[in-house]
């Protein structure tokens, strides 16, 4: 058993890491109560039945997969879902499956009674590593992704290897682009050591250090004013590949894209060794006006100033102003021929 400590003032959780954990998660969380577990078609269904068998009154919801189904709708099913079912202040959720379910439950959970606890089970390597710590919440809305949500931390993280068995070797290595992107950023030991593993080799080491890494920035900065920005890298033009390449690439993978023109020229070729290693984009296609309109959608209020993470050299990072053009030019790198 690995446990990561979150020590967020007033919001401290663990995150608890050990295979076969999900058997025995009515040992970590309190399911002494009525539990909503929250899971998406995509998920095996044991793993949901797993957690409501240990609780003391379930409900299981299961919701559509994909960012198409990150909607106020589906929010308003579980609000539903709730109320229908007598939930209290102290009822909880519990979200089994990857960052969609995780990002929709937890919302839900912070908002219904204006909140109860919400336990996060991850099922996939992107989640685990990533979108599963740090207390980020939301739902897509008017064609922008996770423009409504809060900051609502979770009582526990409950990560079971075991879950990764059933996954295929890209979509481990759609979510292994996240870790590759931390230790890019903030690590320069951890990336030597992706560097030197092999594809097919046991990734839970390398998961358990790139969560270290996200709760050390989490802990600085929990509401992104600073430093949590820093894990943005490869996401400003990612963003904008993802949503104009059609359904062609996982998040993952268009982060990867994202990443290879936003480093100095000699970590590129570094990066790009690794991404190949795992079959992981350097190059995509996609359509080149709607990318570079959603990435400077995508500015956050700085007028024609883009925000983005350049990388100098491995395990440092620079915080860069662009301009819409420079970021079609360097989107334009990114296009596959």
């Amino acid at each position: 058993m690995e446990t990561i400590r979150v020590n967020i003032p007033g919001h401290e959780y663990d995150i608890r890491i050990k295979r076969g954990i999900l058997s025995h998660i009515g040992e970590e969380c309190d399911l002494n109560r009525r539990v909503l577990v929250v899971t998406d078609k995509n998920v095996p269904q044991e793993y949901a039945q797993t957690v409501a068998k240990q609780a003391k009154e379930a409900v299981v919801a299961v919701v559509d997969g994909g960012e198409e189904g990150k909607n106020l709708d589906a929010f308003a099913t579980l609000q539903q879902f709730m109320l229908d079912n007598g939930f209290s202040r102290k009822d909880c959720v519990v979200a089994v499956g990857g960052g969609v379910v995780g990002d929709l439950a937890a919302f839900a959970a912070s908002c219904y009674m204006r909140g109860i606890e919400f336990y996060n089970v991850p099922t996939t390597v992107l989640s685990q590593v990533d979108s599963s710590i740090g207390g980020k919440t939301g739902v897509n809305f008017g064609g922008v992704k996770n423009i409504v949500g809060t900051f609502y931390q979770p009582k526990k993280v409950i990560i079971d290897p075991e879950v990764l068995d059933t996954l295929d070797a890209r979509q481990k290595a759609n979510g292994f682009a996240e870790a590759v992107k931390m230790a890019m950023t903030f690590d320069k030991d951890l990336f030597e050591d992706i560097e030197k593993m092999d594809a097919s080799d046991d990734l839970v080491p390398y998961i358990a250090r790139a969560i270290d890494i996200k709760r050390r920035v989490v802990e600085e900065d929990e509401k992104e004013a600073g430093l949590r920005k820093v894990l943005n890298f490869g996401h400003t033009l990612g963003h904008g590949i993802e949503v104009s390449c059609g359904g062609k690439y996982l998040h993952g993978e268009c982060v990867a894209a994202g990443m290879t023109v936003m480093c100095a020229p000699e970590v590129r070729q570094r990066l790009g060794a690794v991404l190949r290693k795992f079959g992981l984009p350097e190059h995509a296609e996609f359509d080149l006006e709607q990318a570079a309109a959603a990435v400077s959608h995508d500015k956050k209020g700085n007028g024609s100033v883009i925000s983005s993470i350049y990388v100098p050299e491995v395990g440092a990072f620079e915080i860069r102003d662009m301009s819409p053009e420079e970021a079609k030019t360097r989107l334009e790198l990114v296009l596959a021929g």
